[in-house]
């Protein structure tokens, strides 16, 4: 059965309307207030250094947004930020502890995710270093990553780097130390609890997100990317459905601060790029895909090209938000890849009906 589209759009906005009443009438001052209580530490370097919640920080103005979480044993990162701006962000890790990084989980194969990787490894220290697995043929360098920091990421995203070439090649430094195939990796690092969890077929097919349990934050990658439309990397696996997937996942895992609206508390979402969401804000980003994905659907079982989709204006209401026309993934560019795939659905089962 089709769903229609006019009835989610109405039960959609209803939902977050009452949301919004509730958390504004309660004493909520808006989307991921949190963040405005937040430290920040202004140190000149184009960096802005948030405290999330104790030891654990978001550094912002590095490419991709990084969270650092601080403990006994050092500091964990998710991501890494760009190559240009690893210095900048080890100076800002050093200003917060002099501890060494011990672990970074990366989101994607994205560079401005996983750039630092080499300098900041560097700078730091395995989690085991000279451990030897016995009998298990496997020496120091293998097991400890020759005593620098250990990079975790999804199987994907070292397939990728390693098949790239050319000007796309990405150095071996930058590349994973550990990898994992299946839905999810944990492990327990300065009384943290860490989920690293797949999502495929998203905006590449190597995406994580990092579940920070204890702590009750979730870095999301590029799933979620305040400043536009989330990026869809068909040619590296990803889709329209799979992000759609993700987002509907990242609102199970949220929780808002119900009953007890005026208190901070609530599940706090990092995303690739911009500012920080909470379920609410998840919800207006999730549900404006949604409704573009079914307009534009609706205008292909009409018969309409590419090009009347666009003069139809899918985006209207949102684009102001989400939208941009500038840089490497403009409004035209989304729209574009929700139309190829969403034709390419269509045309599927008339095929098989020919046969």
């Amino acid at each position: 059965m089709t769903r229609s589209t006019k009835s989610f759009r109405t039960g959609a906005a209803a939902g977050a309307v009452l949301l919004a009443l509730l958390a504004g009438g309660l004493g909520w001052s808006g989307p991921a207030a949190a963040q405005q209580t937040a430290a920040r530490a202004a140190s000149g370097d184009g960096l802005d250094v948030q405290e999330l919640r104790p030891n654990l920080y978001l550094i912002a103005g590095a490419g991709g947004n990084i969270v650092a979480q601080v403990g006994p044993i050092g500091v964990v990162l998710v991501d890494s930020g760009s190559t240009a701006a690893a210095p900048r962000v080890l100076a800002a890790i050093r200003r917060l502890t002099p501890l060494p990084v011990r672990y970074i989980i990366n989101t994607s194969m994205d560079r401005d995710h996983v750039g630092g990787n080499q300098v900041l490894t560097a700078s730091g220290l395995s989690i085991l270093p000279g451990a030897v697995v016995a009998g298990a043929g496997l020496d120091d360098a293998l097991v400890s990553n020759a005593g620098k920091a250990s990079v975790l990421a999804h199987e994907n995203v070292q397939t990728r780097m390693s098949e790239a070439t050319g000007a796309n090649a990405y150095p071996f430094p930058l590349w994973p130390t550990k990898t994992f195939a299946f839905h999810s990796y944990a492990m327990y690092l300065n009384g943290e609890g860490y989920r690293v969890i797949h999502q495929p077929a998203a905006h590449t097919d190597g995406d994580v997100i990092v579940e920070f349990r204890r702590s009750d934050v979730i870095a999301t990658g590029d799933l979620v990317d305040t400043t536009r439309w989330p990026v869809i990397d068909t040619a590296r696996g990803g889709s329209v459905q799979g992000t759609l997937d993700a987002l509907n996942r990242l609102m199970d895992m949220t929780i808002f601060n119900l009953p007890i609206q005026w208190n901070d508390d609530r599940t706090l979402l990092v995303p690739g790029h911009g500012r920080v969401y909470d379920k609410l804000d998840l919800l207006e980003y999730r549900d404006a895909v949604t409704i573009v994905r079914d307009r534009v659907e609706d205008l292909i079982k009409d018969g309409k090209n590419l090009q009347q989709v666009k003069a139809a204006n899918p985006t209207l209401g949102y684009r102001s938000e989400y939208g941009t026309d500038r840089g490497e993934w403009t409004t035209d560019m989304f729209v574009e890849t929700m139309f190829k795939e969403l034709s390419t659905k269509k045309a599927a089962p008339s095929a098989a009906r020919a046969k």
